[in-house]
């Protein structure tokens, strides 16, 4: 399901999560195999959605998150376990790792494995370092959400505009910030109409790129 050159440590990082639960609620359900959703939705989204029902799925929950409400962050790289990626053979299990990691930043005071993944979610990125080039399919995505009015009444025609758009940081953190409706991509909306001719959109918009560089897009309209 993985493309040809992919990181071996994101491959083996998703892997060693599988069973792992790294949240509450239904976005940390855990996809086929046991493995946290957001590992899927990683995997599936660098090889392009790849045809099977572990992608399907994966891309289901990813557009789930951006249909309202609330509007999510799409991919919660946070809330897949990715550290530790050496072969299985020389490897402890997953969970004898956190507690290593644990007992030489805590002292005697050891977390629970759900403590530790609860850190990883309150940080809101990445549990390794993914600023290389290899991980630019994460910080391609885009989240357009639109919410724009233009409204006229006799003589006067106001525009209200509060058009936001996500993007994600360095280690995959996911933040927002203020946009122009009248600049978002066409495949989001080819015209915003405001004054004169008045009118209101609202709609939530995706961009991707995968692992090679193919381009790919999904509009909610609500």
């Amino acid at each position: 399901m993985t493309p040809r050159n992919f990181p071996r440590n994101l491959v083996m990082g998703c892997l060693l999560a599988a069973g792992i639960v790294t949240g509450s609620g239904k976005d940390a359900e855990a996809g086929p195999g046991g493995a946290p959703i957001d590992c899927a939705i990683l995997l599936c989204l660098a090889g392009g959605w790849p045809s099977s029902p572990e992608c399907s799925a994966a891309r289901a929950e990813f557009i789930r998150r951006i249909t309202p409400w609330p509007v999510e962050p799409p991919l919660q790289i946070w809330r897949c376990p990715l550290g530790a990626s050496a072969p299985a053979q020389e490897r402890p299990s997953f969970r004898s790792r956190l507690f290593r990691a644990a007992m030489r930043s805590s002292g005697d005071a050891v977390p629970s494995p759900e403590e530790i993944a609860a850190r990883i979610i309150q940080a809101n990125q990445a549990d390794i370092d993914i600023s290389g080039q290899e991980f630019n399919f994460v910080r391609s995505i885009r989240v357009y959400h639109v919410d724009f009015t233009a409204r006229k009444e006799r003589d006067y025609c106001g525009e209200h505009d509060s058009t936001r758009v996500g993007t994600y940081g360095p280690q995959g953190e996911f933040s927002w910030s203020g946009f122009s409706a009248k600049s978002v991509p066409t495949y989001v909306m080819s015209r915003v109409r405001g004054c004169p001719e008045g009118g209101r959109v609202r709609a939530v918009g995706v961009e991707w790129r995968d692992y090679v560089g193919n381009v790919g897009s999904e509009l909610v309209r609500y």
